[in-house]
């Protein structure tokens, strides 16, 4: 794993840093492979990344969007992350609907849900039972908690290493996420990160030693590159790491 850590002036900098790694990585990708897989992250943070990519030339119909988790709500629900995300950036662009892959909601049992999305996952990276693919890009970002994803402190999800997409539990409300593993087999992972708030997760996360159950970020070592991009207020702490 290569590990790069960025600390940025102001949300404005991480903001734009932000968006120039992911155009790069995706360019990348396109032109390797002919065309770029990136994982969305929910949140207030991503929502001026996604705005700042919205402006952005891309060859969209060589650009396949998933998410990296999702409250299990309906897609047109406030707090749906495939909602932010159509608003802030992918109902403007050419796009086509066939390259969003958003996670589904709809079943009456989230574990079906969970069940569908790991199938249409295996369809279209055409990997078998067992095997893990690899995005090209995954966002996250991190709670008070050191949560990522929707994988929360001592919940079963962080158990859960034979598929690709599970059931995550928040104070009884359940999402879904993708797994350690899958999150793991990504080229790139770009963690972006704002706010003072973040310090005493953070600290845990970057600590020698720590337990990954109760800072789950901590098990986030892609294969490929990860990326911290944080702002000064999130970061000021760790500047000598």
């Amino acid at each position: 794993m290569n590990k790069i850590v960025e600390i940025l002036p102001d949300l404005t900098a991480l903001v734009e840093r932000s968006s120039e790694i992911i155009v790069e990585k995706l360019q990348a990708a396109i032109a390797k492979n002919g065309r770029a897989t990136i994982a969305l992250a929910g949140g207030s943070t991503p929502k001026p990344v996604y705005e700042k990519l919205s402006t952005q030339a891309l060859p969209w119909d060589k650009v396949h969007i998933f998410w990296g988790d999702e409250r299990y709500v309906s897609p047109d629900h406030p707090d749906s992350n495939q909602r932010m995300a159509r608003l802030a950036w992918l109902d403007t662009v050419p796009i086509p609907p066939a390259n969003i892959h958003p996670m589904p909601t709809d079943a009456a049992d989230p574990a079906i849900a969970a069940q569908q999305h790991n199938a249409e996952l295996q369809a279209f990276f055409q990997t078998r039972s067992g095997e893990f693919p690899a995005f090209d890009v995954i966002l996250l970002g991190i709670g008070d908690d050191a949560h990522t994803a929707s994988l929360f402190p001592q919940t079963e999800a962080l158990q859960v290493r034979d598929r690709l997409v599970t059931v995550g539990n928040k104070d009884g409300q359940p999402r879904i996420t993708l797994t350690i593993p899958t999150i793991n087999q990504a080229h790139t992972v770009l963690f972006m990160i704002a706010g003072a708030n973040k310090q005493p997760a953070l600290a845990q996360i970057f600590a020698p030693v720590a337990d990954e159950i109760t800072y789950p970020a901590r098990s986030i070592q892609p294969q490929g590159t990860l990326w911290w991009l944080l702002d000064q207020a999130a970061g000021e702490n760790l500047q000598s790491t």
